[in-house]
């Protein structure tokens, strides 16, 4: 086998790490007459990094293989996303680059050592094992399911295991970006919406918010309903500051990760890119809610008009498996002043004016009020809060101690008995 095989790939070309694969099979199969050999040393130094960063362990060789399958978007592993591998030509296509990369993970690195002879370098990367703090690791989830398919893989003795393995991986998992993460945000490109990985999301679960049992019920309902395919609404979530609105939806996301659901951040002023957004997502195999955080706009600002055309109005559909989840400290989202509704005003059609501002909170159709916990329900949120964090004091003595914070620091809140706990711990 030569370098000639791998440029001779056809769907899986271009990886994300192409530079370290090329090198890495120019060093492992030979270089080509008169081509000059990649540096070994600045090789292992690529692959230990990305283990670094990934938390690999075991052959990492084997491990970078796997990542480059487990994140490369083409026509064959999109598709076995969403139907599995149907055969067909696509999947014949497929198998003969399998062929090529089944036997590069089939190379031995520890040949390498040859290059590096003061060292066994490749010897301890073949079995690598991480230092026991791997609190570098930005997402534990991936680097679990790439381990699992590098083993899988290992184990494949021929071209149809390797092909099969990979497969089941795109089609219970997903593949690219939408596969491997949960939580997007919208960066600008080169004058387009490019949608990119939050690699840090808050690990907040619906039994993590105190109360509101009511409303978490409505999110569940209706969430429930969209992640299996039936009619849903689009949500607001409106009410007080520190009432739990943002961390319901993050919980959310943590709840029903696994069964596909997706979040995507945008902000007011990128509403523009919506329907770039939505076309980049339409003809994926998840549910994606789009999430607008603290929405609400000033009456000179006109960006709400690209939200009520994507939400219901505009000559394109908006695709099933997208939701919009917002929240805001107010019930209207646009700012109103009683000069729109007073007759005497310069605008010659006030109940039009009105009835424009109106109608964007009309496009959601569930809304679901957070307010503010009396003095009882905040007291039950600082008990419950302090006996999960093992907190030892009085239960009078704690309540006080309460109130004289809150006193301080925002009022009776969620948020405000969160931070006292904080502030005892």
């Amino acid at each position: 086998m030569s370098t000639e095989s791998t440029i001779q790939l056809i769907i899986y070309r271009n990886f994300k790490y192409q530079n370290l694969f090329e090198d890495m099979s120019q060093l492992l199969m030979g270089s080509r007459e008169g081509e000059k050999a990649p540096d070994p040393y600045a090789l292992a130094n690529g692959l230990i990094e990305l283990a670094g960063e990934y938390g690999f362990e075991g052959n990492l060789w084997h491990c970078f293989l796997a990542l480059c399958l487990a994140n490369h978007e083409n026509a064959y592993s999109v598709s076995c996303e969403i139907r599995g591998d149907q055969g067909g030509s696509l999947s014949r296509l497929a198998r003969q680059d399998f062929a090529v990369l089944l036997q590069l993970y089939k190379k031995d690195i520890r040949i390498l050592d040859k290059l590096t002879p003061q060292n066994a370098i490749w010897s301890e990367l073949a079995s690598f094992k991480p230092a026991e703090d791997t609190s570098r690791i930005f997402n534990r989830r991936i680097r679990k399911r790439i381990l699992e398919l590098s083993v899988s893989l290992a184990q494949a003795e021929d071209v149809d295991t390797f092909a099969g393995a990979v497969s089941e991986f795109y089609r219970e998992y997903g593949v690219g970006k939408f596969g491997l993460n949960k939580a997007f945000r919208i960066v600008d490109e080169r004058h387009t919406a490019a949608i990119e990985p939050i690699v840090n999301v808050e690990h907040v679960y619906l039994n993590d918010i105190i109360g509101y049992e009511l409303q978490k019920k409505q999110l569940i309902e209706n969430t429930e309903r969209f992640i299996h395919g039936k009619a849903a609404n689009n949500v607001l979530l409106f009410g007080d500051a520190g009432t739990g609105k943002s961390s319901s939806i993050k919980a959310i996301l943590n709840e029903y990760y696994d069964q596909g659901l997706r979040i995507i951040e945008v902000y007011k002023h990128q509403f523009h890119a919506l329907s770039s957004i939505l076309e980049q997502i339409q003809d994926r195999n998840y549910r994606f809610i789009i999430y607008m955080d603290d929405l609400s706009f000033e009456e000179s600002e006109l960006e709400y008009k690209y939200l009520k055309a994507i939400i219901e109005g505009g000559l394109g559909r908006r695709p099933k498996n997208a939701l919009i989840y917002a929240t805001s400290n107010r019930r209207h989202l646009i700012r109103e002043k009683f000069s729109d509704k007073r007759e005497l005003d310069d605008e010659l059609h006030v109940n039009d004016t009105v009835q424009e501002k109106l109608s964007l909170v009309a496009r959601f159709g569930v809304t679901i009020y957070y307010g503010s916990p009396d003095k009882k329900e905040f007291q039950n949120m600082v008990k419950v809060l302090a006996e999960k964090h093992g907190i030892q004091m009085p239960e009078e003595e704690l309540y006080q101690e309460a109130n004289k914070w809150e006193l301080y620091h925002g009022g009776l809140s969620g948020r405000t008995a969160a931070q006292f706990i904080t502030h005892l711990i």
